[in-house]
């Protein structure tokens, strides 16, 4: 095996994960599950919870899943204190005692957690600081979803590496796996030569997960429902039954059951189920409707899952960019590729989808990230049809680069550059409102 082949599957294996729930809120859970789990399974008598501004921003209005409708971050610190199992990390609260709820509930009422605003830190980022008794325990999280950065009790740091009497908890600390080898053309390159044996299992995972809350979309009401709306759309006539629609409805769906709190899991991406159900469900969708055998599929949602990867390394995990639209154009790209079409036409389709998207926000998780992937998926699917017809954007039009890299790297300091100052703007309308 070459060692890019071994970086590849560490990065698919760190990368594409399940989780059930929004990964903001369930991050939250889990931090605070861990602040159980250090207590020696006692629940604290106060627990004040420091965040970042796009994780305020993503908690306020999604739905958490097995809490009966519950939304926001004293509810998802609960959950995990209470009902989580950390071991499980982001499945932290999929398999709870729906008896124990209303000690949850009882927990928020009486207002044993406080939440602050955290300034000058990582657009990701988790503190709790608890105390239970005597004892006091401090949590953080950063920079990734289950990335624990520091574990603190009564003054001693579980993390530290060189204490061998405390080190037990060293593992929770992560460490990426190097991506700047990652191109466009090395991600294609990789799809068509890799073993299949070797990413066939994780992707399997992902169209049975992914299918499975798409489908629950489709079948009940969730949310805007804007996935069911577009089907009802297309049985109604009111919609053609066209590539498009079949694509963007279904992945909508998968958003619209998800963001209301629906307790299936799904298999994330880049630390968001958005972007996992974005890049997936639409080349499963294209691959069931054009009758590409199972192979096929498989390598071309490993193209939607790299090029995605790739594009958010550049922008960040958090940003007011809206990160469905980095995985629109992984899309855009993968049904290049599923296609048989040349790499110059997926660079091609990528470009147009960044170039024509990435204006879109990300004012928080909540009912209308099922919207943006619907406008994002569309913007892919006319993407893909322009690079068949070997047209798209030039040099020089607005942030096109010179090539595709240059104008991933220019989508980069467009998110995590260009819109700080937007983030900082949503997170005060929202507060506000």
């Amino acid at each position: 095996m070459t060692e890019e082949i071994k970086k590849t599957l560490d990065i698919l294996a760190e990368e594409i994960v399940p989780a059930e729930g929004c990964t903001e809120p369930i991050a939250l859970a889990y931090a605070a599950s861990l602040v159980t789990d250090t207590l020696d399974h006692k629940i604290p008598d106060s627990m004040t919870v420091f965040l970042s501004g796009n994780m305020i921003k993503n908690v306020k209005s999604v739905h958490i899943p097995n809490t009966d409708d519950k939304v926001g971050i004293e509810y998802a610190v609960a959950m995990g204190a209470i009902l989580g199992d950390s071991s499980r990390k982001l499945m932290v609260i999929s398999d709870v005692d729906r008896s124990r709820m209303p000690l949850v509930g009882k927990y928020v009422e009486e207002n044993h957690i406080k939440v602050k605003l955290e300034k000058d830190c990582p657009k990701l980022y988790i503190r709790i600081e608890a105390l239970a008794g005597f004892d006091s325990v401090t949590v953080e999280i950063s920079d990734f979803h289950t990335n624990v950065s520091k574990l603190v009790k009564n003054g001693a740091n579980l993390l530290s590496k060189t204490d061998a009497g405390l080190n037990r908890r060293c593992d929770l600390n992560e460490e990426h796996t190097d991506r700047s080898f990652l191109t466009t053309q090395k991600i294609c390159d990789i799809a068509d030569s890799i073993d299949l044996n070797l990413i066939e299992p994780l992707f399997s995972k992902v169209i049975r997960y992914n299918s499975a809350i798409a489908d629950e979309g489709l079948t009940r009401t969730y949310g805007i429902a804007i996935g069911k709306t577009i089907y009802e759309g297309i049985s109604e006539g009111a919609y053609g039954n066209d590539l498009k629609n079949n694509l963007a409805g279904y992945a909508a769906a998968g958003s619209d059951a998800r963001m209301s709190g629906c307790p299936l899991p799904v298999m994330t991406t880049s630390g968001s189920g958005n972007q996992g159900m974005t890049c997936s469900l639409p080349i499963i969708k294209f691959c069931r409707m054009k009758g590409f055998d199972h192979e096929r599929l498989v390598r071309s949602l490993f193209v939607s899952h790299m090029i995605t990867i790739h594009i958010k390394e550049v922008i960040g995990r958090l940003s007011a960019y809206c990160g469905a639209m980095a995985a629109s154009a992984g899309v855009a790209g993968a049904l290049c590729y599923a296609d048989r079409l040349s790499v110059k036409q997926v660079k091609m389709a990528v470009e147009t989808t960044l170039a024509t998207v990435s204006g879109i926000i990300c004012d928080g998780a909540k009912s209308s990230c099922a919207t943006k992937i619907a406008t994002g998926v569309s913007m892919a699917v006319d993407a893909y049809h322009s690079a068949r017809k070997n047209r798209g954007l030039l040099y020089g039009d607005g942030i096109v680069g010179a090539d595709i890299e240059s104008t991933i790297d220019n989508v980069g300091t467009l998110g995590s550059d260009g819109m700080s100052v937007t983030d900082d703007v949503i997170l005060d309308i929202m507060m506000t409102e």
